[in-house]
């Protein structure tokens, strides 16, 4: 059972991390923004990330997975970040957070 836990723990340790990355453009966190889709850790804890940008002609859409890898790859944890880019489905404000549409007067 203490095993599960860990991988709990670790799970909300990629969400945090994920959390203190932020689109350049809009002073939200990827994650609030809904631009993660999905999270998967597997038991080597080698950690798949699959995300989208705002638009396929983002700014940072070289910069911003690099990011994202780098930053779940230092937890300590974990052994290995891939992350891939998709953009099926497009990502619309409707995947933004209750608290991303506050902090951006959407409500």
């Amino acid at each position: 059972m203490e095993e599960y836990k860990d991988e709990i723990n670790l799970g909300e340790n990629v969400v945090k991390t994920l959390k203190t990355i932020y689109d350049p453009e809009i002073p939200v966190d990827i994650y609030e923004l809904g631009l993660i889709y999905d999270v998967m850790i597997n038991e080597d804890n080698d950690v798949k990330i699959l995300m989208t940008l705002t638009s396929p002609n983002c700014p940072v859409a070289e910069t911003l997975p690099l990011e994202v890898e780098e930053k779940v790859k230092s937890i300590d944890a974990i052994k290995s970040c891939e992350v891939e880019i998709t953009f099926d489905p497009p990502w619309s404000k409707d995947l933004m957070s209750e608290e991303a549409k506050l902090e951006l007067g959407m409500l």
